[in-house]
C-alpha cells in the first residue's frame, strides 16, 4: 500500500513509499482509510521541533475516518463494513490515576497513532477496538476525519473551561482549533472575539460566517481598544489561546478581567515568557487542555450528526495522498485552513470546500 513515511529525524525527511499493509491483531481492527486530515502536530513532525518521543521510521497521520476492512478474533461490537473514525490514543497503561478516572489522555505511558505507532497517511491503518467510534449515517468521511480536532475543542471548552451564556470570549488564532472554538462558544451563548493576522483575512471571514461576533486583525487593529469598547473596560471573561504564538499568549492575558479564565489549546513547541504575577494579582484561572478522551469524541460526533457543529466549511483542500507535500506547504503558507487527503483516490484534482 502507499503511505507517507517520516523516515529520519530532522526537518522534512518524509516521503511517499510503498509499504506492506498492517496486519490486524486479535483486539484490533484494520480500517481502510477514506479521509485523513493534516493536524498541527503533523506540521511539527515535519519541522521536528517539539521533541516528539518516538523512533523513525513511522507513518504519519491520526485525524482519519474510513471503513473497517478486517476485525481481530477478539473484537466485539464492530464488523467488516462499518463506517468509523478512531481516537489517536493508541495505548495507555490502564492502571494510573488518569486511566482509572477516564482521563487516559494524560497517562504518562500514552502512545499515539501517527508517531509512536504507524498512522493513517496510508491506505490502511490498524487501531485497538476500544478507540473506534461508529459514524452516524449522515456524517460523511471528510467531516468524520475532523472528529479529532473537534473533540479536542469540545474537551477544552465544554469539559475544562465551561462557557456560560453572555460570557465574552477572546479566541486567539483562526486555524481549525480557533474556528471550532467559535462554534462551541456560540453554541453556549457566548460572545466571540477572534483574532488573526493580515494573512488570515479569509480565515477571519470564515470565522464571521461561523458565528464570530467580532473579528480583529491584530496586524492592523488595536486589540486592547476593541476589547475595552466591547467590555466597557472590564476585560474578557475567557481566553481560548489556539495559535501557539507567544505574542498572542502575552497579549491575551492582558485582555482578561480579574478572575477570568485562560485556556491554552495551541502548542508553542518551546518555553515562552508569561507574566505569572498578572495571574496571581488578578486571580486568573489557568487551564491547560491536551488532546481529548472518549466523552469528548462521543459528543463531537453527535454534534456533527445534529448539525450543531460544522467541519466542512473548514476544509479548503481535498487531495490524493500522492500530493501530501503540496498539502503541507499550503498549511505552512496559511493558504489552507484544513487539508484532507483521500488515500483511496489517486486521480483527484485539487478541490476546495466540497
Amino acid at each position: 500500500m502507499k503511505a507517507v513515511v517520516k523516515y529520519a529525524q530532522g526537518r522534512g525527511n518524509i516521503e511517499l513509499r510503498e509499504v506492506p499493509a498492517p496486519r490486524v491483531g486479535d483486539d484490533e481492527v484494520q480500517i481502510r482509510v477514506e479521509a485523513v486530515g493534516i493536524c498541527g502536530s503533523d506540521l511539527h513532525i515535519y519541522t521536528w521541533d517539539i521533541g516528539i518521543p518516538t523512533q523513525v521510521p513511522f507513518i504519519i497521520g491520526h485525524e482519519f475516518s474510513g471503513v473497517i476492512a478486517e476485525v481481530g478474533r477478539n473484537v466485539t461490537g464492530l464488523q467488516k463494513g462499518d463506517r468509523v473514525t478512531a481516537e489517536n490514543s493508541r495505548t495507555v497503561c490502564g492502571r494510573c490515576r488518569y486511566c482509572m478516572t477516564g482521563s487516559y489522555n494524560l497517562c504518562r505511558e500514552r502512545k499515539a497513532t501517527g508517531y509512536a505507532f504507524d498512522g493513517a497517511y496510508a491506505e490502511y491503518c490498524v487501531v485497538p477496538q476500544e478507540r473506534v467510534h461508529l459514524l452516524p449515517d449522515n456524517v460523511d468521511f471528510i467531516t468524520a476525519a475532523l472528529s479529532d480536532p473537534s473533540a479536542c475543542v469540545y474537551h477544552a471548552v465544554q469539559e475544562l473551561t465551561t462557557v456560560n451564556a453572555g460570557d465574552v470570549v477572546l479566541i486567539t488564532g483562526a486555524g481549525a482549533m480557533g474556528l471550532f472554538s467559535v462554534q462551541y462558544v456560540k453554541a453556549n451563548g457566548g460572545v466571540v472575539i477572534i483574532t488573526g493576522l493580515a494573512k488570515d483575512k479569509k480565515r477571519l471571514k470564515l470565522a464571521k460566517e461561523l458565528g464570530a461576533d467580532f473579528i480583529v486583525d491584530v496586524s492592523n487593529d488595536n486589540l486592547s481598544e476593541v476589547v475595552n469598547e466591547i467590555t466597557g473596560g472590564g476585560g474578557v471573561d475567557i481566553v481560548l489561546e489556539c495559535s501557539g504564538a507567544e505574542a498572542a499568549a502575552q497579549e491575551s492575558l492582558e485582555m482578561l478581567r480579574r478572575q477570568g479564565k485562560y485556556t491554552q489549546i495551541g502548542i508553542f513547541g518551546r518555553p515562552i515568557e508569561f507574566d505569572l504575577d498578572k495571574v496571581l494579582y488578578g486571580e486568573i484561572r489557568l487551564i491547560g487542555s491536551f488532546s481529548q478522551k472518549f466523552t469528548a469524541w462521543r459528543e463531537a460526533i453527535k454534534l456533527f450528526s445534529q448539525g450543531k457543529i460544522r467541519a466542512r466549511p473548514l476544509v479548503t483542500d481535498i487531495l490524493p495522498l500522492e500530493r501530501w507535500e503540496e498539502g503541507f506547504q499550503r498549511c505552512f503558507s496559511g493558504e489552507a485552513v484544513k487539508v484532507v487527503f483521500e488515500p483511496q483516490k489517486s486521480d483527484l484534482a485539487k478541490r476546495g470546500n466540497l
